[in-house]
Order: structure tokens, then C-alpha cells, then sequence
């Protein structure tokens, strides 16, 4: 079992990763930050129950997967709470050039605007790498699921593009 120094470090290499992850979850950069925030806590804290075979990065997302579903129904039981509009929300920061950082806007922002679930899908697989096994244990799903999502996901994204393009001519 790694100790505390080592799983910190580990954990604060994953923090891009989780942070894009959970803004693919919460589609709100404020939420996002104190989600991961909470899943690394909670990591460090029960560090006990994870499995080194597993791999750290799959554990992590599956807790900060857990306490976002856990803070949705919190948020049900409130009124008036719920998600920021995809238009209010800060999207990733990086040092990159302008147009970089503009693609990576336009990503997010097209991720944002797909159907609940499937945005997560397609990061998990087309960002991290994850294979359809993998994110299917992470996001706690059968794996068609995983691959019907990827899939209409894809096909989704793959229209909206059509359609700007067609609208640009």
C-alpha cells in the first residue's frame, strides 16, 4: 500500500484529468473544482479501499463519479438548485496559443451541449483513452451502453459539425 506522500503526489499528478472529467460531469468549472477537491479528499481519507491493481486513475474517477451523483440528488431535494447553463460556464485553462485554447473551448462547449451521459462517454474514451471496459467500470455501466453512448455521442458531434460547416458556406 503506497503511503500518504506518494498517493498525493499520484493524485496531484491525476488533477487535469479529474478536473476536465468532472467538468464533463458537471458542466460547470466552480462545481467541477470543488468536486475534485472532494474526490481527492475522499481518496487520501480511504485510501484503505483502493486496489493498486486497479489503477489510481480508475478509483478516482469512480469516487468523484459517486459524489457528483450523490450531490445531484442533494440538489433535487433543494429547490431551486441545479446545473449552470452550458453558456455560464468557465471552461478549461491552458497555456497553449489562442487558437489552441479556442479549440479546446469550442471541445468543451460541443461536449457541454450533448445529451446527459454521453459527454462523459466521450471524453473517457476519446480524451483519456480509456477502453469501453474501463470507462463502462468507471462510469458504472454495461459496456453497449458505453458503446452506444461513444457512438451516438460521435454521431451527434459529427452532425453539429456538418451543419456549421454548411452554414459557413
Amino acid at each position: 500500500m503506497p503511503s500518504h506522500a506518494h498517493l498525493r503526489k499520484d493524485l496531484v499528478a491525476l488533477l487535469p484529468r479529474l478536473r476536465r472529467f468532472a467538468i464533463s460531469l458537471t458542466r460547470n468549472a466552480a462545481d467541477a473544482d470543488d468536486l475534485v477537491q472532494d474526490a481527492c479528499m475522499r481518496a487520501m481519507t480511504a485510501s484503505d479501499g483502493w486496489d493498486p491493481l486497479q489503477g489510481l486513475d480508475r478509483w478516482v474517477f469512480r469516487i468523484l463519479r459517486n459524489l457528483w451523483i450523490s450531490e445531484l440528488r442533494k440538489r433535487q431535494v433543494r429547490l431551486g438548485m441545479g446545473q449552470v447553463d452550458v453558456t455560464e460556464t468557465d471552461e478549461l485553462r491552458t497555456e497553449m496559443t489562442g487558437e489552441h485554447d479556442l479549440a479546446v473551448k469550442q471541445l468543451m462547449g460541443r461536449l457541454a451541449s450533448l445529451p446527459s451521459g454521453y459527454a462523459s462517454v466521450l471524453l473517457l474514451v476519446a480524451v483519456e483513452g480509456y477502453s469501453y471496459k474501463e470507462a463502462a467500470e468507471v462510469l458504472d455501466l454495461p459496456q453497449g451502453t458505453v458503446m452506444s453512448r461513444l457512438y451516438r455521442g460521435r454521431r451527434i458531434m459529427a452532425e453539429q459539425l456538418a451543419e456549421k460547416a454548411e452554414a459557413t458556406r
